[in-house]
């Protein structure tokens, strides 16, 4: 997935890019995704004053454990895209210091694989739910506490302090 940002840059004309991506890829990076569809890139690439605007969204439908209880949960991640460049070699105009958002590109080439794919690994749930009410797993058991109470004490008990628990006790 490439574009060539002096011919897109000094044309100014539109490019569709539709792709559909391999994303296993992120299973092997988080071990807390059970299950991942293609990587959807929806973008349109245009040039404008010297600048490439690339506007659009990744989506990816995936399936991670929810971080309390393991149970699977399944979402549609939805990503706007929007980056701008320009060549290096380009005049630099009075943009009024719109500049710092242009990414400045030293090749003709620009591979957008690995920008798409940087761009949606930030966006996926650091911390996946299930429900925001998730009980999560048993301490002492394991079992689900959403599904039932086990019946385990909930006491807890510092161990540094567990030798003054029977201090105030009459006997």
């Amino acid at each position: 997935m490439e574009i060539h940002i002096q011919e897109l840059a000094s044309k100014g004309t539109e490019i569709p890019i539709r792709e559909s991506l391999n994303a296993e890829w992120l299973r092997e990076v988080r071990k807390d995704i059970l299950h991942v569809s293609p990587l959807e890139v929806k973008l349109d690439a245009s040039g404008k004053f010297g600048v490439v605007h690339l506007d659009g969204e990744l989506s990816l439908d995936i399936e991670m454990a929810c971080s309390r209880c393991l149970e699977p949960v399944k979402q549609q991640i939805v990503v706007p895209f929007h980056e701008r460049f320009k060549p290096a070699n380009a005049k630099n105009g009075d943009n009024g210091g719109a500049d710092e958002d242009v990414i400045v590109i030293d090749e003709d080439k620009l591979d957008l694989e690995p920008l798409v794919e940087e761009t949606m690994m930030l966006s996926l749930p650091f911390v996946p739910l299930c429900d925001e009410g998730c009980k999560g797993l048993c301490h002492t058991c394991g079992a689900n506490l959403n599904e039932a109470d086990c019946g385990c004490s909930k006491d807890r008990i510092d161990p540094r302090l567990a030798a003054l628990k029977d201090l105030f006790k009459e006997s």
